[in-house]
Formats: structure tokens, sequence, C-alpha cells
């Protein structure tokens, strides 16, 4: 049976699951939640660049992203920095919603799955 690698491991989650090669991120939050969209958002993509290293991989090897917005409107804002981030060729399958976030400060989550 294959393992299954939990990084710092909680009571309600892990930052992130490893299984055959496939890595599932938590939903990632800016840890400055008074900062700015644009701000917030370059944040939780470099801390999605440091998890992914962690298990051996990086943004080309993206096969899906969950994005939440607490606001629709920032979604151009969110695009630009997105675009900037992911190697050109490497988009992987997208969903991008507004939502009611868990704390109203957080402007932007982003969960990922990627492949070794």
């Amino acid at each position: 049976m294959s393992r299954i690698i939990r990084t710092e491991p909680g009571p309600i989650l892990s930052k992130v699951v490893e299984y055959h090669g496939f890595i599932y991120t938590m939903g990632v939050v800016a840890r400055d939640l008074d900062a700015d969209f644009k701000t917030q958002t370059a944040d939780v993509l470099a801390q999605l660049d440091a998890l992914l290293e962690q298990h051996g991989t990086d943004n080309t090897r993206l096969l899906q992203a969950q994005i939440w917005v607490k606001d629709i409107n920032d979604r151009a804002a969110l695009n630009e920095l997105w675009t900037a981030w992911l190697p050109e060729g490497h988009a992987p399958a997208r969903a991008c919603v507004q939502a009611v976030l868990a704390d109203p400060r957080v402007l932007v989550e982003i969960m990922v799955v990627a492949t070794r």
C-alpha cells in the first residue's frame, strides 16, 4: 500500500497531503490580513511556491487550482499576478469564485493540486 505523507498535520487539516506523487495543498491565505488584495495574492503565491518546493515540485506541474476571492471584481488583479507567476504553457484547470471566507479580512484563498 502506498504511503500518504502529511505535512504539518493538525486537528482539522494538513498543509499538504502527498499520495502517489500527487500534491494537494490546503487553501492558502495571506499571512498579513491587513494587506491589500495584490499584496495578499503575492504572499499566497509565494507560500504555494514554498509548499510545492518542499514536496519536490513547482508551478510548472500544477494540475488544478481552486481560487476563492472575497470580491469577484478583484479577478482582473488576480489574473495579472497569476499569469506573471505561472510559466507560459503551464496553466492548470482552474476555478475562481466569489465566496464568503472564514475571516472577513481574507481577500483571496488558493488551493492547488500538483504532481511531481
